[in-house]
């Protein structure tokens, strides 16, 4: 069936997100649930992966979902990306709030599926849904974490996604071929989780946790919006990447963008630094 342009950019932003969410939350199923299952002896060492397994699972997770949505809507699946786009490469405002609701929506419906698929291992590990499997939708902040605590590690985490994404995609720059951008943001993905990952879950993705979060909630997990401590978290997670998005496109242009050659990066709204003023992309004619 045809569909318009703008129709399929929205699926694309869907699909690609339920890709990331698929192998992401499905990696921590695995991880959380894989170990407990059968009631291992005491004392037993955990067997299926490590925190290092789950950091390269998302990071292949964002790798594929790129390559599902890239060709289509540009792969944002994280609405921190959209709107660093729209704040600093022209993407039309109009179209975010819709990228975000489809977003949102790849991921509650491939959290559901996670949680259908892993139903048996969920009811044997944790029957009361508690914060013991909350994990594997959601994030929370690490021990001894406050939630502003939490709040802060989502804002540099975030800050630099969108930074080092908006090099990677830069024309100008030192990028790499488009057919390998995603699986270098992949591994940026990774990078962000074995250095940083651990003080907040690094959701560095609204969509990625509210959208697993809410599908927690409506399947049963009554504390879902909530950290073990039982302050309010859910929107840690939402706020955090919005605000460090914004401040890792800034930073790039302050520190590199405004500075490269104004032509070659298609969508880019150059400004000049000292005037803020937008300037005109063209080049400039050759004598």
């Amino acid at each position: 069936m045809r569909r318009n342009s703008y129709t399929a950019e929205l699926l694309a932003e869907f699909l690609g997100t339920f890709t990331l969410i698929i192998f992401g939350c499905g990696v921590v199923a695995h991880f959380v649930l894989r170990n407990k299952v059968g009631d291992p002896a005491p004392g037993t060492a955990n067997t299926f992966g490590d925190f290092t397994t789950v950091n390269w699972a998302w990071g292949f997770g964002v790798v594929m979902g790129v390559y599902v949505a890239g060709g289509v809507s540009g792969a944002h699946i994280n609405p921190a990306v959209s709107v660093a786009l729209a704040l600093r490469r022209g993407f039309p405002w109009a179209k975010v709030g819709p990228y975000v609701v489809f977003q949102l929506l790849g991921a509650f419906v491939a959290a559901l599926l996670i949680r259908w698929n892993f139903y048996e291992w969920f009811n044997q590990v944790d029957p009361g849904k508690t914060y013991a499997t909350q994990g594997v939708f959601s994030t929370s902040p690490g021990p001894g974490l406050s939630v502003l605590g939490g709040l802060r590690s989502e804002i540099i985490g975030t800050a630099m996604l969108v930074m080092v994404i908006l090099a990677i995609i830069d024309a100008r720059n030192t990028a790499p071929g488009a057919n390998l951008a995603p699986l270098i943001i992949g591994i940026l993905v990774v990078a962000i989780g074995m250095s940083l990952g651990a003080l907040s879950g690094y959701a560095i993705n609204p969509a990625r946790d509210f959208g697993p979060r809410l599908a927690s909630w409506v399947t049963g997990w009554s504390t879902a919006m909530k950290a073990p401590t039982g302050d309010l978290y859910f929107w840690v997670p939402i706020v955090g990447p919005l605000i460090g998005g914004a401040i890792g496109a800034y930073v790039y242009d302050f520190f590199v963008g405004n500075f490269l050659p104004q032509e070659g990066e298609v969508g880019r709204t150059v400004e000049d630094p000292d005037t803020g003023e937008r300037v005109d992309q063209r080049p400039e004619a050759t004598p």
